[in-house]
Formats: C-alpha cells, structure tokens, sequence
C-alpha cells in the first residue's frame, strides 16, 4: 500500500473518457482488425477476460507498426473541460490519476501534447498507469504488467489501492472500468459504463464533458 494517503482523489480512464473516441478499441480494430472483430464481443459480453483478449490481440499485431500505433492517438481531440477540472482539483490539492486499459506509451505522448496554458497536461496529473509493451521481437509483446490480476492486464482497483484515498472518485466509460467504479465512493459514467453500473445497482452520474463533473464536485465539496 502506497504510503501517500490522501483524503481525497480523482481516477480517470483514458480511451473514450479523456479522449473524445474509443481509441484503444479503435487501434485493435486498425492493426489487428479480423482477430479484434472476432474477440471484441467476447469481451464485451464478458465470456473473455481482458487480460486474455486484450494479449492476445495485441501480440498478434507485427511490432514494426509500433510507432504508426503511437501516433494513433495524437489526432484525436480530448474532451471538453478537462483542463478546467484539472485547474478546479489543483485548486483544491486533489490528485488526478490517469488509469487505463490501453497502451501507456500512446497515452504519455498525447498528454505531453496537449497543453493546460503553459503546462502539457502530463505535467498536470499525478500519475499515468497503462499497458507497458515489448517491440523488440517479431510481433508486439505484453510483458508482466505492475498491476495485473488474473482477469485484467492493469487491475484498475489495484492502482486505486496504491494511490490510495478516503473518498475515491471515478471517471469512466466501458468495460475496463467496471471493477473500479464498483469500489468507488462517487462514479460520473457515460456509454458503456452506464449499462453495468445499472446491471450491478451501482448508482452513478451521467456525463458528457469535464465542466459538468467539475460542477458536480464543485457542488459537493464546495
């Protein structure tokens, strides 16, 4: 358990969430488009776990298209209102972690992009925790990851556990986030999300955009 324990904390998805589209899903769907047509329900419907389709997707993909898998990301738009939340929580001394099932490198690259005033929003969170990949072989490969269990390559509760907090917040959009929406003190949930979250009984907020969940906690914590 991490020792910085702090009263209050933000755990954001990146595909779908900070992003305007489902990026990650977007690039299997562009390198490894039979293997993610035939995997992607699967997982959808939870018959697979994402530490077995997401792996196997992914090193099915030759690592020559590392870099083209990189770049992927940096065209797409983020969000509306993200920065502003950002400054709210600063505000505030409330850290703001990234936490993904997609690829970190894709990840840290688009947010050492994308600028709040001056600053590049990696330079804003406090932590980013994705899928770290090997391309030194023939193919893409998915080492051990720091926060994998048996059904998820990056256990998203575990790094909410390392970053630990009294009151959890979550921000998410799909499958990934299931499990730590679960475990959250508060959740804003869009697209996907919303579906389990009502299969579960698990109450949620809507969203569209980062104004109105910083509105919401502005409302809540004052």
């Amino acid at each position: 358990m991490n020792v910085n324990y702090v009263s209050r904390a933000v755990y954001c998805d990146f595909d779908g969430t900070i992003t305007s589209t489902e990026t990650f899903v977007g690039i299997m769907k562009k390198f490894a488009p039979a293997l993610t047509e035939k995997i992607l329900p699967q997982l959808y419907a939870k018959e697979l776990t994402l530490q077995e389709g997401v792996r196997l997707v992914l090193e099915s993909i030759p690592a020559r298209y590392y870099p083209e898998i990189i770049n992927y990301t940096n065209k797409i738009s983020l969000r509306e209102g993200l920065g502003e939340l950002i400054d709210f929580l600063d505000g505030k001394n409330i850290p703001f972690h990234v936490i993904s099932g997609g690829l970190q490198e894709t990840i840290v690259q688009k947010l050492s992009q994308d600028k709040i005033g001056e600053t590049t929003i990696r330079d804003r969170v406090a932590s980013i925790t994705a899928i770290e990949l090997d391309a030194s072989g023939e193919n893409l490969q998915v080492p051990p990851q720091k926060f994998e269990s048996e059904t998820e390559l990056v256990a998203k509760v575990k790094v909410m556990e390392f970053y630990l907090a009294r009151e959890r917040v979550v921000i998410g959009d799909s499958l990934t986030d299931i499990n730590m929406a679960v475990a959250a003190d508060l959740v804003f949930a869009r697209d996907r999300l919303i579906s389990y979250l009502e299969a579960e009984n698990k109450p949620f907020i809507p969203w569209e955009n980062f104004f109105e969940i910083r509105d919401r906690l502005q409302e809540r914590w004052g």
